[in-house]
């Protein structure tokens, strides 16, 4: 079976950049603590002076999802995606000055949107950013934070978590299913932003 497809849909979704120094780490809401640990060692080699984590509550559920592992290092009553990640970046040694908080989002878009809104609060310039997020996420999250950030450079670092690869993907029902639920939100989600791109590019 010809199955070039399944490259092509890898090359599109799972996308991975080197680091290099930017203004920002930005991350987008999640239950994982792999991703606020990714931005903590990025921030201590030194590849960005500031940290916007951001995530409010989920839209479907009206609260924290919980943390997905390491529930015996991160044990806290936390409220929003924001304040569990802030939790992560602080005890794998970022200080509290360096993380500009965003706790209102529900969703990607609003994670790169309001993060948009507290770093222009803050009179950041931002030239370039590093997006770190979730490997099969990694497409949405350009999209949302490029949308954002229209005049930024941005590069994703992603992190592989839900044991969800490049290279397994398609090998199981429940990663078939989040990856092609990506691929279909790449789509679906940006009709409006597409439509206003007519002709400015």
């Amino acid at each position: 079976m010809n199955v070039r497809f399944i490259k092509d849909i890898t090359d599109f979704i799972f996308i991975s950049d080197t680091p290099y120094k930017v203004d920002v780490l930005l991350l987008p809401g999640s239950s994982d603590p792999a991703i606020p640990e990714k931005a903590a060692k990025l921030y201590a080699k030194g590849f960005a002076p500031f940290i916007v984590p951001s995530g409010g509550v989920s839209v479907k559920t009206g609260k924290f999802g919980g943390v997905k592992h390491k529930v015996e290092v991160y044990n806290g009553d936390y409220k929003t995606d924001c304040e569990f990640y802030t939790d992560v970046l602080i005890k794998n040694g970022v200080p509290a000055a360096a993380i500009l908080s965003e706790d209102k989002s529900g969703y990607t878009k609003e994670n790169a949107a309001l993060s948009r809104k507290v770093l222009d609060k803050h009179g950041i310039a931002v030239n370039s950013a590093i997006v770190v997020c979730k490997s099969f996420h990694a497409r949405r999250c350009l999209m949302c934070y490029q949308f954002a950030f229209p005049d930024s450079k941005i590069h994703i670092i992603p992190v592989d978590v839900y044991e969800i690869s490049r290279e397994n993907w398609h090998t199981s029902e429940y990663s078939i299913e989040r990856v092609l639920g990506e691929l279909a939100r790449c789509g679906n989600q940006f009709t409006d932003e597409f439509q206003n791109l007519r002709g400015k590019i």
